[in-house]
């Protein structure tokens, strides 16, 4: 199940979504424009299976290969944001500038709002040009913490390694 963000989408919120379609000169079809609103109603992030779950409960009829072409497309487009890692793509949302903490317990990842904006770094090797960044925190979520609060944060496998070479210097 996909978590939901506050409430707030209403009728004016569908006509902005055909507005945004129609813009990027993308037809309004009601599963682009379901799996659009599935991915901009919830924070959690879903991935493709998620995505199509979620649309399958308003349109029994679609298929799994409509789900996946159509967040490419509204990818591509500009409409929602693609996140690869590891376990596959997952999707937001969001399009406002903003990072991403990974509970490394559970998982789940959250938006983290930007404090200020962050400008593009320099390149590192001459003749490369820098168009985006992202910045991204690991660690442990509130809930999984409170489920185990004696777990140190030097067990995730990323972080022993950089305390070991830490000690060997």
């Amino acid at each position: 199940m996909i978590p939901k963000k506050p409430a707030g989408a209403g009728p004016a919120e569908g006509a902005h979504l055909g507005e945004s379609l129609r813009a990027c000169g993308l037809r309004l079809t009601r599963p682009r424009r379901v799996i659009l609103e599935v991915v901009r109603a919830t924070d959690a992030h879903p991935s493709a299976a998620l995505v199509y779950e979620a649309v399958r409960r308003r349109l029994p009829r679609v298929s799994l290969g409509t789900v996946y072409r159509n967040l490419r497309r509204l990818a591509a487009e500009g409409l929602v944001q693609e996140r690869a890692e590891p376990a596959g793509l997952r999707f937001d949302g969001n399009l406002a500038p903003h990072d991403h903490f990974t509970c490394v317990a559970c998982g789940r990842v959250l938006d983290v709002p930007r404090r200020r904006p962050t400008p593009a770094p320099e390149a590192p090797v001459p003749g490369l040009e820098i168009l985006s960044h992202r910045v991204e925190f690991y660690g442990r979520c509130g809930a999984c913490r409170r489920r185990n609060p004696s777990q140190e944060a030097s067990s995730w496998p990323g972080s022993r390694s950089r305390t070991r070479r830490a000690s060997t210097t």
